[in-house]
């Protein structure tokens, strides 16, 4: 279910800020979702429970700002550029998803999952493409698109601790941010930029943003929206389309990628992965503007992610290892347990078999 409401621009109070560290942390009551606010205080024993994840993935989850593009016929008049869960077709088929983009509502969903050490928590958000596309017949396309970004929370003592640094993934190459205030410098990888923030709801929250059709991701103004384009907000409960290419006021729904409706635990399910963390993906419903130009296999899953050059970061370390990966990104890098507390990719504080 989805739904498709327009809210007036007074219920938005959306302002860059130029933060320091101490408005980043989480110390405020949640606002509008429900479920987070009853959630209060559930992080206390960690983040085991759905209800905690939850709550803090919607406390920190990116006000994500998507560029479209309404030209060409692989755009579908800019739906192509629509977020969406992965069975938004009502199958857990990768190789419809293409053929199946103008058919189906696109209801903005986000997948989150968490991992927690003693000293950070470690927030991964998805954003999902039925298609990365082009409308040029020299560039090539292919089925399925995951990319996102890693939020470091620094566990000070508050409810939802401090969001201090976030890497994000655009093709093969990860980036890092940090926003004004954050302890964190370069370490083996340098900056690559500040992290900027703005108030949904009443809490600051990170700004992202995703280029059209290939869907690189960075932090916003890294890449922005350039003409067309649209404005997504996070929600535990609304999961909306897009009114239109340009709207800006939109509802994603946040999915807990470990739980029933999440990818995790359909990791070996072959109509979906055609192998460790690759989505399946065929040449079908026209992919390819020319011969040639349509890849079969190449979009990945969290697990799947891999930066070309980062030394020795291993593929889909940047969800299953984060500790690790941000030890390498930042420094010091002393200040980083790499101990885990809660790691369902590792099997540490959950059954990884379970929904």
């Amino acid at each position: 279910m989805y739904r498709s409401v327009r809210r007036s621009p007074e219920v938005l109070v959306l302002a860059v800020v130029t933060a320091t560290l101490t408005l980043l942390s989480g110390c405020g009551e949640g606002m509008g979702d429900e479920p987070f606010g009853e959630s209060a205080g559930a992080l206390i024993g960690g983040v085991g429970s759905t209800a905690a994840r939850a709550a803090l993935a919607r406390r920190w989850a990116p006000i994500h700002y998507q560029d479209t593009d309404v030209t060409g016929s692989h755009s579908l008049g800019g739906r192509s550029d629509y977020i969406s869960r992965v069975d938004f077709d009502g199958d857990w088929n990768g190789a419809n998803n293409w053929d199946n983009t103008g058919g189906y509502a696109l209801a903005a969903h986000a997948y989150h999952s968490v991992v927690e050490t003693s000293t950070h928590w470690y927030l991964l958000y998805t954003f999902f493409h039925p298609r990365d596309w082009s409308d040029n017949i020299f560039e090539s396309e292919h089925e399925n698109d995951g990319e996102g970004v890693l939020l470091v929370v620094q566990r000070d003592g508050s409810e939802y601790g401090a969001l201090v640094g976030a890497v994000t993934v655009a093709h093969k190459d990860f980036f890092s941010f940090v926003p004004s205030g954050s302890p964190l410098a370069s370490g083996s990888e340098s900056i690559d930029g500040s992290l900027s923030l703005a108030l949904f709801e009443g809490e600051l929250h990170p700004i992202t943003a995703q280029e059209a059709k290939g869907h690189g991701l960075k932090a916003w103004p890294a890449y922005d929206i350039v003409g067309d384009g649209v404005k997504y907000f996070p929600s535990l409960t609304l999961a909306e389309q897009p009114s239109s290419p340009t709207d800006a006021d939109v509802r994603y729904k946040l999915l807990d990628l470990y739980g029933a409706d999440g990818l995790w635990p359909r990791r070996e399910l072959s109509s979906l992965f055609a192998s460790a963390g690759t989505f399946r993906g065929d040449t079908s419903g026209g992919c390819g503007l020319v011969a040639g130009n349509c890849s079969s296999n190449s979009a990945n899953a969290p697990w799947g992610w891999d930066d070309q050059n980062d030394g020795p970061i291993l593929r889909g370390e940047i969800a299953n290892d984060p500790a690790k990966l941000v030890a390498y990104y930042f420094s010091p890098a002393s200040q980083f347990s790499t101990t885990y507390t809660f790691n369902p990719f590792k099997g540490i504080g959950a059954d990884p078999n379970q929904p």
